[in-house]
């Protein structure tokens, strides 16, 4: 993990600039490691479309999931023990994130532009990100992203090209949080398929308060789970990573 340099640029207190609680904060800045380090340690996520200057957010209120309470469905566990795709973190960072920019089929384009994806693979190469990839044999599936600050842990976007294996990707996160006693992951913005999953809402106040003690606590060590090969069928059968 690399010790960034100070940003060159200071995120306002998203409860001063914005009370009414829209969700907006500011328009600018760049998209460098120091940069989104600063803003996730703040609250603050980038959400803008290409062409469009940098937007950066903090929505209230705030979508969240704790890993204690995260339950999965038997129709997961199920499909998990048939299936045995195997699993893996940290191993194709990149290729993940790509395919969650390719466009879905409810929406013709997306938010991961080129420069979403080199700020946040900059982000990964610094130790500040991570992936979940899902495979049938050698053939990459489905998997999700993030960012990974001390016990913070903040979800980006997820993929699928085949049944229930973003589901599957999203389990193993969980995992991961319980084992590492993270209080919740970050989900961002509220939709149906996250409270489908177990997601619930904290007020932005709330958040921002236990946000400053989350990202000050000691950093999750991935390379523990980076240089394994996870099967479905045994994380259905065992619910946990480490022994």
């Amino acid at each position: 993990m690399q010790q960034l340099p100070p940003s060159e640029y200071i995120f306002p207190d998203p409860l001063e600039v914005d009370p009414e609680g829209e969700g907006l904060i500011c328009i600018g800045a760049d998209l460098s490691p120091s940069t989104l380090f600063e803003a996730y340690s703040h609250g603050l996520f980038p959400w803008f479309s290409t062409g469009e200057p940098i937007c950066w957010w903090c929505p209230e209120p705030r979508c969240i999931i704790r890993p204690q309470d995260y339950q999965p469905s038997k129709t997961l566990i199920r499909s998990m023990k048939k299936q045995d795709y195997r699993i893996t973190i940290n191993q194709a960072f990149e290729r993940v994130i790509r395919a969650c920019s390719l466009p879905r089929s409810y929406a013709d384009d997306t938010w991961i532009s080129e420069d979403i994806i080199d700020g946040y693979c900059a982000m990964f190469d610094a130790g500040y990100g991570y992936s979940v990839e899902v495979w049938d044999q050698t053939r990459l599936v489905g998997g999700l992203y993030g960012v990974s600050i001390g016990h913070g842990c903040f979800g980006e976007s997820m993929f699928s090209t085949e049944t229930d294996v973003s589901k599957m990707a999203f389990y193993t996160l969980m995992l991961i949080g319980r084992e590492n006693k993270l209080p919740w992951i970050d989900c961002q913005l509220v939709n149906d398929h996250l409270l489908s999953l177990g997601a619930c809402t904290l007020s932005r106040q709330t958040y921002l308060k236990s946000l400053q003690d989350v990202v000050n606590q000691p950093a999750i060590d991935w390379k523990m789970y980076q240089d394994g090969v996870f099967s479905s069928k045994t994380i259905a059968q065992n619910a946990r990573l480490t022994e």
